[in-house]
């Protein structure tokens, strides 16, 4: 007894988790619910009074979406901007034409990191799943290696890059430089984008499958009808470029001055977000002929259509919190504080199993940032690499409980056996590629 309640922090936590799983794929219950009550649940066995885990849950909920539901908003209707307009479709098929059908794998991994940085991954697949069959038919190339190359860089990007909700949310906890996030995850999304998206698919067997019924296509823009190929790539890249040059500019400035608080203001996720959504709905909707009900309608739409996302998120963020005010994130920091296991490998092997559990990445990002937190001071480690870390973790294969599983699963038209085979394998490899690219950075630099 005295062994369980001395480890009960540990203990917690892998019920919870439990929990969590059992709800999610045994009984079906919707994530916000199942997050919730693996953290009660975590919250009463550590001895929380239970008013307490009200306000935590309170607290971790209204922090988190303090934090990211303007980011998740935003970059919601950028992307749906973006696919009403034609710039979606402009960016896909001007790229693909420039480098032509041997080079197609390059351009696909270009236009799949752009679309992972600017929309949601579900968005960025159905945009660009139908175009790649049509490519691998007129090519006479086996569209899944296609397929792989083009996932491999959208989850990636996605999971590594802000304005993105996971890698943001990781920012801010941990407390890393944002701008050193965009700079240090292209060094680690070269590598595993290459290892996952152009080496692996020359490796495996067996890629060459009859055409997949199609989805319903999304509309077909003439030329004349989309933007030019420079605005629509620049606009959705406008928060990363903007919150890099803040970075930069901040080497050579002085805190506290005027210009600093300018540059910083600029500089931040919201305002860069808000700054190129304002320039969509002119450059993408009202530019192009539509009226702003039009344009209205469609940011409507997107903020519709990602609303049960941003609850999941904060229901995330409150299981974090729960977890932190357990005392979980401590305990697991003090088993650590004699081990001579990397705070980063630790990092990354938490997010993962959680990612494994749940299916979803966000969640398991927040999540496993609360966990591993308190490493940030127990260890001299440097954040940004914290961050890419978590994120490589949060990038894992994954099974039946996550909704993008499926998604890949029934659009080729595959058995689940064949989905692990392909997108759980691609995605260990990002993850794995990802990790070690992080420690040899950690080794050689920090």
């Amino acid at each position: 007894m005295d062994w369980i309640m001395n480890n009960m922090p540990i203990i917690s936590l892998v019920l919870g988790v439990a929990l969590l799983l059992f709800l999610n794929m045994k009984v079906k219950l919707n994530s916000v619910l199942a997050l919730i009550i693996s953290a009660i649940l975590v919250g009463l066995l550590n001895g929380m009074q239970l008013t307490a885990i009200i306000d935590t849950i309170k607290a971790g909920l209204g922090s988190t979406l303090g934090s990211l539901a303007l980011i998740i908003g935003f970059g919601a209707v950028l992307g749906k901007l973006m696919v009403d307009s034609g710039a979606a479709q402009r960016i896909a098929s001007t790229l693909l034409n420039k480098f032509g059908v041997k080079n197609v794998q390059w351009a696909l991994i270009i236009v799949g990191a752009i679309f992972g940085i600017s929309v949601f991954y579900e968005v960025a697949f159905i945009i660009l799943a139908p175009l790649l069959i049509s490519i691998a038919i007129e090519a006479k190339v086996p569209y899944m290696k296609l397929g792989i190359t083009m996932v491999a860089a959208t989850t990636l990007s996605h999971s590594l890059f802000p304005p993105q909700p996971g890698p943001t949310a990781l920012v801010e906890a941990y407390g890393a430089d944002m701008g050193m996030v965009y700079m240090l995850g292209i060094v680690v999304f070269i590598p595993a984008v290459i290892a996952a998206g152009i080496i692996l698919p020359r490796l495996m067997k067996n890629l060459d499958r009859p055409v997949p019924p199609l989805l319903e296509k999304p509309k077909e823009f003439t030329d004349d009808e989309m933007p030019g190929f420079a605005t629509s790539v620049i606009i959705p890249l406008i928060p990363a470029i903007m919150i890099s040059a803040a970075t930069i500019i901040n080497m050579f400035i002085d805190e506290g001055t005027f210009f600093h608080d300018l540059i910083n203001f600029l500089g931040s996720a919201e305002t860069s977000l808000l700054l190129a959504v304002l320039i969509a709905v002119y450059v993408f909707g009202l530019r192009r002929g539509r009226t702003m009900n039009e344009v209205m309608d469609s940011f409507s739409g997107a903020i519709k259509g990602i609303a049960m996302i941003i609850f999941i998120v904060g229901a995330g963020g409150a299981f974090k919190e729960i977890i932190l005010d357990s005392g979980v994130g401590d305990y697991i920091a003090g088993m650590m504080e004699n081990t001579v296991v990397s705070p980063l490998i630790m990092a990354w092997f938490i997010t993962a199993l959680i990612r494994i559990a749940t299916g979803t990445g966000v969640v398991s990002a927040i999540t496993a940032a609360g966990i591993v937190g308190p490493l940030i001071t127990t260890f001299d480690v440097n954040p940004v690499l914290m961050v890419l870390a978590t994120a490589a973790g949060s990038n894992t294969i994954t099974h039946v409980n996550d909704a993008s599983f499926w998604l890949f699963k029934e659009y080729f038209n595959l058995s689940i056996k064949d989905t692990f085979k392909t997108w759980g394998l691609l995605l260990f490899t990002t993850s794995i590629v990802g990790l070690g690219i992080v420690l040899l950075l950690d080794l050689l630099f920090f």
